[in-house]
């Protein structure tokens, strides 16, 4: 395991039917991979389009990851950051200016 997948547990969620049939099945119905972010060929990542557990065929598509523009890291790390906005208590207390004190 590397990458994004590294300290994570989320593959444990991933259906057992994902390299036997979701896969495949994505790469039949775009056998060029174009990445469903930026509309260019090559996507080298199945991603679920929207967050979650949801595995229908229809939330997946290819995006690019390890390829640039490396659009799936660019959406993967922006809802990591909006799900820490979400989170109560995790806002850093004000500090003073060091020129103000």
């Amino acid at each position: 395991m590397s990458g994004g997948w590294q300290g994570s547990s989320r593959w444990r969620r991933l259906p057992a039917n994902w390299r036997s049939e979701l896969r495949p099945a994505a790469h039949a119905r775009n056998p060029e991979h174009i990445c469903h972010l930026c509309g260019q060929p090559g996507g080298d990542y199945l991603d679920h389009k929207t967050p979650g557990d949801d595995h229908s065929l229809d939330n997946l598509d290819w995006a690019h990851d390890r390829v640039p523009p490396h659009c799936h890291r660019y959406k993967s790390s922006a809802e990591g950051h909006a799900a820490k906005r979400k989170m109560p208590g995790r806002k850093r207390p004000a500090e003073r200016h060091p020129g103000l004190l």
